[in-house]
């Protein structure tokens, strides 16, 4: 068995560029930075960053181009893919991420992306947020002997 999963999470490099290919498709490709943080031999802290190339193809493809911008985070989930070609004799590759979904991150100045939870209650009057709504859960009890294992 194999498997060709990427996921990562990180700020966009750049504004996305929306493309249509011959077929009428759609593409949408963009750059995203992700960071981490290690110890080194000496016991200091280092950060360190990498670049994603990420390519969206379809309806997805608009959606992104439409809401997301530079510095926007976004989590995504698709394959690794690389692709080459030849320009002026000489062999290029370029390795990026084919989106299977793409999710936004909170909207840069603390919005949620749509009506938020702040401005509701700026309208209201209200010191606070409403809460979150709590999910619904079934009133019976799990019973052991349903569970297969």
């Amino acid at each position: 068995m194999y498997l060709n999963k990427a996921m990562i999470y990180g700020n966009l490099t750049r504004d996305p560029e929306m493309k249509a290919l011959p077929s009428g498709m759609n593409v949408t490709s963009f750059s995203l930075a992700t960071n981490r943080r290690y110890k080194d031999r000496d016991g200091n802290y280092q950060d360190a960053v990498d670049y994603h190339n990420v390519v969206v193809f379809g309806r997805q493809a608009e959606t992104v181009n439409q809401y997301l911008k530079k510095g926007s985070g976004a989590f995504v989930e698709g394959r690794m893919q690389t692709r080459s070609w030849e320009k002026d004799g000489q062999k290029h590759y370029r390795t990026e991420i084919v989106a299977d979904r793409v999710q936004f991150g909170p909207r840069p100045g603390g919005g949620d992306g749509g009506a938020g939870a702040a401005p509701a209650a700026a309208s209201t009057g209200g010191d606070t947020p409403a809460a979150p709504a709590t999910p619904d859960y079934p009133e019976e009890d799990i019973n052991p002997e349903d569970i297969p294992f």
